[in-house]
Protein backbone atom coordinates (compact mmCIF):
# COMPACT_ATOMS: atom_id res chain seq x y z
CA UNK A 1 0.00 0.00 0.00
CA UNK A 2 1.42 3.40 -1.00
CA UNK A 3 2.00 6.00 1.67
CA UNK A 4 -0.02 9.18 1.47
CA UNK A 5 1.52 12.65 1.76
CA UNK A 6 0.24 12.82 5.34
CA UNK A 7 2.03 9.57 6.26
CA UNK A 8 5.30 10.88 4.83
CA UNK A 9 5.18 14.02 6.90
CA UNK A 10 4.31 12.33 10.20
CA UNK A 11 6.98 9.61 10.25
CA UNK A 12 10.51 10.41 11.48
CA UNK A 13 12.56 8.42 8.98
CA UNK A 14 15.79 9.95 10.31
CA UNK A 15 15.27 8.18 13.64
CA UNK A 16 15.02 4.68 12.15
CA UNK A 17 17.90 2.28 12.65
CA UNK A 18 19.97 1.26 9.61
CA UNK A 19 18.17 -2.03 8.79
CA UNK A 20 14.72 -0.41 9.05
CA UNK A 21 15.71 2.56 6.87
CA UNK A 22 17.43 0.29 4.36
CA UNK A 23 14.28 -1.84 4.20
CA UNK A 24 12.40 1.18 2.86
CA UNK A 25 14.93 1.75 0.08
CA UNK A 26 15.56 0.48 -3.40
CA UNK A 27 19.27 -0.42 -3.48
CA UNK A 28 21.26 -0.09 -6.70
CA UNK A 29 24.82 -1.46 -6.77
CA UNK A 30 27.12 -0.18 -9.52
CA UNK A 31 30.71 0.55 -10.51
CA UNK A 32 31.89 4.10 -10.03
CA UNK A 33 34.98 6.07 -10.90
CA UNK A 34 36.93 8.05 -8.36
CA UNK A 35 39.39 7.32 -5.54
CA UNK A 36 40.30 3.75 -4.69
CA UNK A 37 43.49 2.94 -6.51
CA UNK A 38 44.10 0.07 -8.90
CA UNK A 39 41.16 -2.00 -7.59
CA UNK A 40 38.63 0.79 -8.11
CA UNK A 41 36.68 -0.44 -11.14
CA UNK A 42 37.21 -4.18 -10.65
CA UNK A 43 34.00 -4.78 -8.69
CA UNK A 44 30.65 -3.11 -8.20
CA UNK A 45 31.00 -1.46 -4.82
CA UNK A 46 29.14 1.85 -5.15
CA UNK A 47 25.65 2.06 -3.64
CA UNK A 48 22.70 4.23 -4.61
CA UNK A 49 19.66 4.30 -2.33
CA UNK A 50 16.20 5.50 -3.29
CA UNK A 51 13.98 6.02 -0.26
CA UNK A 52 10.58 4.92 -1.58
CA UNK A 53 8.32 6.86 0.84
CA UNK A 54 10.00 10.24 0.24
CA UNK A 55 11.68 9.85 -3.16
CA UNK A 56 14.99 11.08 -1.72
CA UNK A 57 18.16 9.50 -3.15
CA UNK A 58 21.69 9.20 -1.78
CA UNK A 59 24.77 7.35 -2.86
CA UNK A 60 28.02 6.12 -1.40
CA UNK A 61 31.02 5.50 -3.64
CA UNK A 62 33.92 6.78 -1.55
CA UNK A 63 35.28 3.39 -0.45
CA UNK A 64 36.33 0.11 -2.03
CA UNK A 65 34.08 -1.75 0.38
CA UNK A 66 30.40 -2.13 -0.51
CA UNK A 67 29.51 -2.24 3.20
CA UNK A 68 31.36 1.02 3.92
CA UNK A 69 29.64 2.63 0.93
CA UNK A 70 26.26 1.43 2.23
CA UNK A 71 26.94 3.06 5.62
CA UNK A 72 27.96 6.30 3.87
CA UNK A 73 24.85 6.24 1.69
CA UNK A 74 22.61 5.72 4.75
CA UNK A 75 24.23 8.67 6.55
CA UNK A 76 23.73 10.86 3.49
CA UNK A 77 20.14 9.67 3.12
CA UNK A 78 19.34 10.67 6.72
CA UNK A 79 20.90 14.08 6.11
CA UNK A 80 18.95 14.63 2.89
CA UNK A 81 15.64 13.55 4.40
CA UNK A 82 16.20 15.89 7.36
CA UNK A 83 17.03 18.82 5.08
CA UNK A 84 14.46 18.24 2.31
CA UNK A 85 11.32 16.67 3.81
CA UNK A 86 9.24 18.96 6.03
CA UNK A 87 6.62 17.91 8.58
CA UNK A 88 3.92 20.23 9.84
CA UNK A 89 4.35 21.18 13.50
CA UNK A 90 2.55 23.59 15.83
CA UNK A 91 3.97 25.61 18.67
CA UNK A 92 1.43 23.98 21.01
CA UNK A 93 2.21 20.35 20.24
CA UNK A 94 4.57 18.42 22.52
CA UNK A 95 8.24 18.25 21.60
CA UNK A 96 9.20 14.77 20.32
CA UNK A 97 10.99 12.55 22.83
CA UNK A 98 14.18 12.44 20.75
CA UNK A 99 14.42 16.25 20.92
CA UNK A 100 13.32 16.46 24.56
CA UNK A 101 16.14 14.06 25.48
CA UNK A 102 18.62 16.70 24.23
CA UNK A 103 17.08 19.56 26.25
CA UNK A 104 18.28 20.49 29.73
CA UNK A 105 18.19 23.37 32.20
CA UNK A 106 21.70 24.68 32.90
CA UNK A 107 23.03 24.00 36.40
CA UNK A 108 22.44 26.87 38.79
CA UNK A 109 19.89 28.53 36.50
CA UNK A 110 16.66 29.99 37.80
CA UNK A 111 13.45 27.98 37.48
CA UNK A 112 12.16 30.26 34.71
CA UNK A 113 15.44 30.13 32.71
CA UNK A 114 15.42 29.01 29.11
CA UNK A 115 16.41 25.45 28.40
CA UNK A 116 19.49 24.51 26.36
CA UNK A 117 19.52 22.17 23.39
CA UNK A 118 22.69 20.15 23.13
CA UNK A 119 23.33 17.49 20.52
CA UNK A 120 26.57 16.75 18.70
CA UNK A 121 26.89 16.05 15.01
CA UNK A 122 28.09 12.50 15.73
CA UNK A 123 25.13 11.77 17.98
CA UNK A 124 22.65 9.34 16.37
CA UNK A 125 19.84 11.76 17.30
CA UNK A 126 21.40 14.68 15.39
CA UNK A 127 19.39 14.41 12.17
CA UNK A 128 16.11 13.83 14.00
CA UNK A 129 16.76 16.94 16.07
CA UNK A 130 17.94 18.88 13.00
CA UNK A 131 14.82 17.92 11.09
CA UNK A 132 12.63 19.11 13.97
CA UNK A 133 14.49 22.43 14.12
CA UNK A 134 13.88 22.96 10.40
CA UNK A 135 10.22 22.00 10.83
CA UNK A 136 9.90 24.55 13.64
CA UNK A 137 11.64 27.19 11.53
CA UNK A 138 9.19 26.51 8.69
CA UNK A 139 6.22 26.69 11.09
CA UNK A 140 7.56 30.00 12.45
CA UNK A 141 7.65 31.58 9.01
CA UNK A 142 11.45 31.48 8.91
CA UNK A 143 11.74 33.60 12.06
CA UNK A 144 14.44 32.23 14.35
CA UNK A 145 13.07 33.82 17.52
CA UNK A 146 9.61 32.33 16.96
CA UNK A 147 11.01 28.83 16.38
CA UNK A 148 13.33 29.07 19.41
CA UNK A 149 10.58 30.44 21.67
CA UNK A 150 8.27 27.56 20.69
CA UNK A 151 10.98 25.17 21.89
CA UNK A 152 11.67 27.28 25.01
CA UNK A 153 15.35 27.73 24.08
CA UNK A 154 17.37 30.81 23.20
CA UNK A 155 17.75 31.99 19.63
CA UNK A 156 21.55 31.75 19.79
CA UNK A 157 21.26 28.15 21.01
CA UNK A 158 18.89 27.35 18.12
CA UNK A 159 21.32 28.85 15.60
CA UNK A 160 24.38 27.16 17.13
CA UNK A 161 22.84 23.70 16.67
CA UNK A 162 21.89 24.49 13.06
CA UNK A 163 25.39 25.77 12.30
CA UNK A 164 26.96 22.44 13.29
CA UNK A 165 26.34 21.06 9.80
CA UNK A 166 26.58 22.98 6.54
CA UNK A 167 23.67 21.10 4.95
CA UNK A 168 21.41 21.90 7.89
CA UNK A 169 22.55 25.52 7.78
CA UNK A 170 21.86 25.77 4.02
CA UNK A 171 18.40 24.24 4.47
CA UNK A 172 17.62 26.79 7.20
CA UNK A 173 18.80 29.60 4.93
CA UNK A 174 16.48 28.36 2.16
CA UNK A 175 13.53 28.30 4.54
CA UNK A 176 14.30 31.85 5.69
CA UNK A 177 14.67 33.07 2.11
CA UNK A 178 11.38 31.40 1.12
CA UNK A 179 9.62 33.37 3.87
CA UNK A 180 11.29 36.67 2.98
CA UNK A 181 13.71 36.67 5.91
CA UNK A 182 17.34 37.75 5.63
CA UNK A 183 20.20 35.27 5.87
CA UNK A 184 21.49 34.09 9.24
CA UNK A 185 24.89 35.37 10.24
Amino acid sequence: MAKTARDITTVDYTGLDDPALLGQCDVNIFKASGPGGQHRNKVSSAIRLLHRPTGVTAQGCDHRSQHANKRSALKRLRMKIACQVRRSVNAGQPIPEVVASCLFVPKGAKDDAKKRLQVGKRDKRFWSVGRFLLDMLEAGGGRLSEAADAMEIGTSNFVSVIKQDRHLYEAAQKIRKHHGQGPMK
